[in-house]
């Protein structure tokens, strides 16, 4: 069967791999769309150190199951599904606190081992998620929001809280998605009008062109001088980890999802004059899976704004050489693996 392949750094292949070896009580799920992020990006550029050549890529997955193991009507032949990409190790200190998103030697599908890039792949039901009423599209587009949502839930946003998400890429719109989802207000923040559009339609209530407009200024303009209840950083550069914790309220809750490449130097004192919570978030726990689900089910996205092109397999070389040179004009891939039922 065909599959997607880095073969090395800048180079892509489809290439003929073996139908998938089911083991245990795994489902054999026909792959019809897989989204691209950042870390495929990083990945084709050989600039992700978690990946090892050749890698077949996918973790953003919209399937259906082709053959079931037993008799559960949930995952019956023929269910559409999403697909949480993350294989825990269960012995080490995260695993053992029931947080194995986080674990220390976390297994990424298309990370650290082959991922659903290719026709046919097999699943434990764990890892498996039914959503009624959404569409293959939508379905690729779950795992990508867990991420914002599982940011969300680390910031313990509520609905009174006014919430500043740095960045309007795939990640800071999940971000920006879930705390409206709770009720708060939204302040988007990015350098992109296109992205900024795209924040307001995904639930932000004001955006600010950090490029254009003073940020610290237009912050207090908009929280009568408090500064945000949380900020969540959906970026990674140090710039932007610094002015998390510098415009977050007194007593707020500073969210960083992204990677700073180089060292942060921070004013600590703002630590501990503010009595901040400086929480990290990685990947997704199952719960934030099912609050995406419910969250598209009451409020759909606007999937023709998020998604930017779909390809078919194919065209998805050329689609992520075409992203790393013109970066800007990409805010969602999605390559078409199967027709969608």
């Amino acid at each position: 069967m065909k599959a997607l392949q880095i073969t090395s750094p800048g180079q892509v292949e489809v290439v003929e791999r073996p139908l998938p070896k089911l083991a245990g009580e795994e489902f054999l799920l026909r792959v019809n769309f897989v989204g691209m992020c950042g870390t495929d990006l990083s990945s084709y550029l050989g600039k992700n150190p978690l990946v090892s050549y050749p890698r077949v890529l996918g973790h953003e997955v919209s399937a259906t199951v082709v053959e079931a193991p037993g008799t559960d009507p949930t995952f019956a032949p023929g269910t559409n599904v999403t697909v949480s990409p993350y294989l825990g190790c269960g012995r080490c200190p995260a695993c053992l606190r029931n947080r194995a998103n986080a674990c220390q030697f976390n297994q990424t599908l298309g990370v650290q081992r082959d991922g659903a890039m290719t026709k046919l792949i097999g699943m434990g039901s764990d890892k498996l998620y039914a959503a009624p009423g959404l569409t293959a599209i939508e379905l690729a587009l779950v795992e990508p929001l867990t991420i914002g949502f599982h940011a969300a839930q680390r910031g313990r946003i509520e609905a009174e809280d006014v919430v500043a998400v740095f960045g309007c890429g795939g990640v800071g719109v999940g971000a920006i998605f879930a705390a409206a989802q709770r009720g708060a207000m939204v302040i988007a923040v990015d350098i992109e009008d296109k992205k900024l559009q795209l924040a307001r339609a995904c639930g932000a209530t004001h955006a600010i062109h950090s490029n254009n407009e003073p940020l610290h200024e237009r912050l207090m303009e908009m929280t009568n001088g408090r500064g945000p209840d949380v900020v969540v950083e959906a970026i990674g550069s140090a710039p932007t980890f610094r002015a998390a914790v510098e415009e977050v309220a007194f007593t707020g809750r500073v969210v960083y999802i992204g990677y700073a490449k180089d060292l942060v130097p921070y004013e600590t004192r703002l630590f501990v004059q503010k009595e901040l919570d400086i929480l990290g978030s990685r990947n997704a726990i199952p719960q934030d899976f099912h609050r995406v689900i419910a969250a598209l089910q009451k409020t759909p996205l606007p999937v023709d704004q998020v998604v930017s092109t779909v390809v078919p397999m194919e065209e998805a070389g050329e689609a992520l050489r075409e992203w790393s040179a013109h970066p800007s004009r990409f805010q969602k891939i999605l390559v078409q693996i199967n027709d969608a039922d």
